[in-house]
């Protein structure tokens, strides 16, 4: 249950990059990506390499995936930056 709660708060976090230009490698899609991947590996990180029961799932589990999804909307948003200016293409950052 800690999976799916660490995967939706990722989700969840993705859905803001609609107010971000689509910079992301793989484009909106790779921010998906980044963000599950992201939020899923932090929190377990976080948890001590372990997945919490059911039963000792509550909103603070939830909140542990905030970190990793930030990191792996980041890592994305980056690695498409830096493949833009590799390829030229797109627009050039100040």
């Amino acid at each position: 249950m800690a999976i799916l709660a660490w995967a939706m708060m990722g989700l969840a976090l993705w859905h803001f990059t609609i107010w971000l230009p689509d910079r992301f490698w793989g484009g909106i899609v790779g921010a998906l990506i980044g963000a599950l991947i992201g939020a899923v590996v932090v929190a377990w990180i976080i948890h001590g390499f372990s997945v919490p029961p059911r039963h000792e799932t509550d909103l603070a589990t939830a909140l542990e995936a905030i970190p990793g999804a930030l990191i792996g909307l980041a890592a994305i948003w980056f690695l498409g930056v830096r493949r833009e200016r590799e390829t030229g293409i797109g627009p050039e950052m100040a």
